[in-house]
């Protein structure tokens, strides 16, 4: 797991690196036959695929399940959201281990108060800018590895503006994080005005349907951002198709008329490396 998150800062050196997210080890396989160098664990996608809604119901043991699910399918580095922690300083400490333990290159933790919601949405409020400090401080004390890469997020633009966002990205950096996560800004110039202000390390979060405008990662590149990711995109996608052809089952009874749209069993079994009648073995490479 060490490798994974080397890899993953060596991979940032070459340019912006994109991380599409991944709810299970098949989706994870998938981002990793297409090419991905990293891939991303989504608490919101994890949450919406059990049923819930992004609010931090998910508990460490479930994103730890998940995480191994998707280290394990991928072999890839993955980076993964840790909400708010999942509780108090002693939470935090246990969170970065397992995490590390299960295979993450990298996490985030957030600067909003319990229950959380998404990024994107108004009305959050934030945790003192201290108080997120002190969490950081704690993670980058109990990671396993120096060279995982511990994230923090500021939701800050949306309650308190940019320069607050700004200030407490500055702040997060100082207390022991190695890349921020500025969240929900709104147009490039903010971008730009926040990779300016704060350099280092910075991700950008690609999703669809927010405060955020599409913009490529070659522009998030050119405007200092090192990671992009894409965290409920697929499931988006999924859930369509999958919405979409229930209700045609429903009322043609047969799904004759969208198998075309369906992944065939040989495409199936090939990105899961079976061949029938062959044992299957598990691979760490």
């Amino acid at each position: 797991m060490n490798n994974k998150s080397t890899k993953l800062r060596e991979a940032m050196k070459q340019g912006a690196v994109m991380c599409p997210g991944a709810w299970n080890g098949l989706v994870a396989s998938a981002i990793a036959q297409a090419g991905f160098s990293a891939c991303y664990i989504s608490g919101g996608a994890t949450a919406n695929a059990s049923g819930y809604p992004d609010v931090g119901l998910i508990t460490l043991s479930e994103m730890c399940k998940t995480i191994r699910e998707v280290s394990d399918a991928s072999k890839l580095p993955v980076v993964v959201d840790a909400d708010t922690g999942y509780g108090e300083l002693e939470c935090i400490a246990r969170t970065v281990v397992e995490y590390e333990r299960n295979g993450a290159s990298a996490m985030h933790i957030e600067d909003q108060q319990f229950p959380k919601r998404c990024g994107h949405l108004d009305g959050k409020t934030l945790v003192s800018q201290s108080a997120m400090c002190e969490k950081i401080k704690t993670a980058s004390e109990n990671r396993l590895s120096p060279e995982f890469v511990l994230i923090a997020r500021t939701d800050a633009r949306g309650v308190d503006g940019i320069e607050s966002a700004i200030e407490r990205g500055i702040a997060y950096r100082e207390a022991g994080a190695d890349m921020i996560f500025p969240e929900g800004l709104r147009s490039e110039n903010e971008f730009a005005e926040f990779g300016k202000k704060c350099p280092g390390l910075l991700l950008a979060n690609m999703t669809e349907f927010g405060k955020t405008p599409h913009i490529t990662t070659s522009r998030f590149e050119e405007l200092g951002y090192d990671l992009v990711i894409y965290p409920v995109t697929f499931q988006r996608v999924a859930m369509r198709a999958v919405t979409g052809c229930l209700q045609q089952l429903f009322q043609n009874g047969s799904a004759q008329g969208f198998e075309q749209q369906m992944q065939t069993r040989q495409e199936l079994y090939d990105l899961l490396h079976y061949v029938p009648g062959e044992e299957w073995r598990f691979s760490n490479k």
